[in-house]
C-alpha cells in the first residue's frame, strides 16, 4: 500500500536534448526527497518517457535508483507499444533496485476492454515487479474502465492504478468498487484534484508540481489526512497558483512541460532542455515563467 505524495520527476537533458543531464537528475532527485514526499515515478508522462531513446530511459533507471539509495520508493514507467521492451525496461527497474513498475496502455492500436485485461494480467505474470496500471485515456485513447480495474485488482502482482483521466466520478466509482481491497492503491495525477480524491478516499496524488514545490504537495496532503480545511484552502490556491500561471502558458499542447522545465530553470535546479519533438518556450513566455514562479515561491514561502 502506497500512501502520500509520489512525485512524477521530470527527466534532466542536456543541451543536446537527447542525452541525461546526471548532475541534473542528481539536483533534482535531492531536491524532491528534502520536500518529504512519499515516493518518486521516473519514465512517465512529466518525465517525457515516450520522447527518450531506450538508451537513455535504462541510464534514467540506473542513475536514479542510485541515487535515491532505497531512502524512498522509486516506481519506474514501463509504458511502450511492445510488451518485450516493457519486460526489459522492468528487468532493468528490478536489476537496478526499483519499488514496482508503471504502465499505461499500449498506445496506437486501440484495445477492447477484453484484449486490455489479457494484456495486462499477461504481463504482470512476468513481471519481476509490482505493477501500477496507469489511466492516461488523453495520451492512450484508451480508458482502463471500472470494470476492468476490479478485475485486475485480483492479480497478486497488481497493486494499484494511477488514473491522470481527471474524471473524478470515475475515481470515486473506483474508490467504492474497491473499498474491500486495503492492499489496493489508488493514486490521482492531477494535482489540482488530488486534496479532492484523497477526500473520497484515495491513496494520495501523483502530482507535477511536487518537482517544484515538493513540500507544497506534502503539506496539503497532510493537511487533506488531518480535514483542516483551512489549511486545505490556502495550499489549495497555491497549487491552482501553479497550474494556472506555468502550466498554460503559450497555445502549445506541450506548455505544461515547457512551464515546468522552465520553472525548474528559473528555480536554478536544472536546465529547461526537452526532448523532441517539442522545444523550450522562447523568451516571451520564458520571461513570464520566470516572472510567475518567483512570485509563487514568494507566497508559498509565507505559508510552510
Amino acid at each position: 500500500m502506497v500512501n502520500g505524495i509520489i512525485s512524477p520527476m521530470v527527466t534532466p537533458l542536456l543541451s543536446d536534448n537527447l542525452s541525461l543531464d546526471v548532475n541534473g537528475v542528481n539536483r533534482l532527485i535531492e531536491h524532491i526527497i528534502t520536500g518529504g514526499v512519499h515516493g518518486l515515478f521516473i519514465l512517465g508522462t512529466t518525465g517525457e518517457a515516450t520522447s527518450l531513446s531506450y538508451k537513455t530511459r535504462e541510464q534514467l533507471i540506473v542513475e536514479s535508483c542510485k541515487i535515491v539509495n532505497k531512502r524512498l520508493p522509486v516506481f519506474v514507467g514501463i509504458s511502450d507499444t511492445s510488451i518485450e521492451e516493457s519486460l526489459n525496461l522492468a528487468s532493468i527497474a528490478h536489476k537496478a533496485g526499483a519499488s514496482a513498475v508503471v504502465t499505461a496502455p499500449p498506445f496506437y492500436y486501440g484495445l477492447g476492454q477484453e484484449e486490455l485485461f489479457k494484456y495486462y494480467w499477461s504481463l504482470a505474470d512476468q513481471l519481476p515487479l509490482p505493477l501500477f496500471l496507469y489511466n492516461m485515456p488523453s495520451h492512450t485513447k484508451v480508458n482502463i474502465d471500472r470494470e476492468t480495474v476490479v478485475r485486475l485488482a485480483e492479480h497478486k502482482n497488481i497493486i494499484g492504478l494511477k488514473d491522470s483521466s481527471a474524471n473524478t466520478v470515475y475515481f470515486q466509482s473506483l474508490c467504492y468498487l474497491l473499498k474491500s481491497k486495503d492492499d489496493f492503491t489508488l493514486l490521482v495525477g492531477p494535482e489540482e484534484i488530488t486534496s479532492e480524491t484523497v477526500l473520497m478516499g484515495g491513496n494520495g496524488g501523483v502530482n507535477g508540481g511536487s518537482n517544484l514545490f515538493p513540500k507544497l504537495y506534502v503539506e496539503l496532503y497532510k493537511a487533506t489526512i488531518a480535514k483542516d480545511f483551512a489549511r486545505i484552502n490556502i495550499l489549495q490556491n497555491l497549487v491552482m497558483e501553479i497550474a494556472t500561471k506555468v502550466y498554460t502558458l503559450g497555445s502549445y499542447g506541450s506548455s505544461y512541460l515547457k512551464g515546468m522545465k522552465g520553472a525548474l530553470a528559473a528555480l536554478g535546479i536544472i536546465e529547461a532542455n526537452i526532448a523532441p519533438p517539442f522545444n523550450t518556450f522562447e523568451e516571451k513566455e520564458m520571461t513570464e515563467v520566470v516572472k510567475n514562479i518567483k512570485r509563487i515561491e514568494i507566497e508559498i514561502a509565507k505559508v510552510l
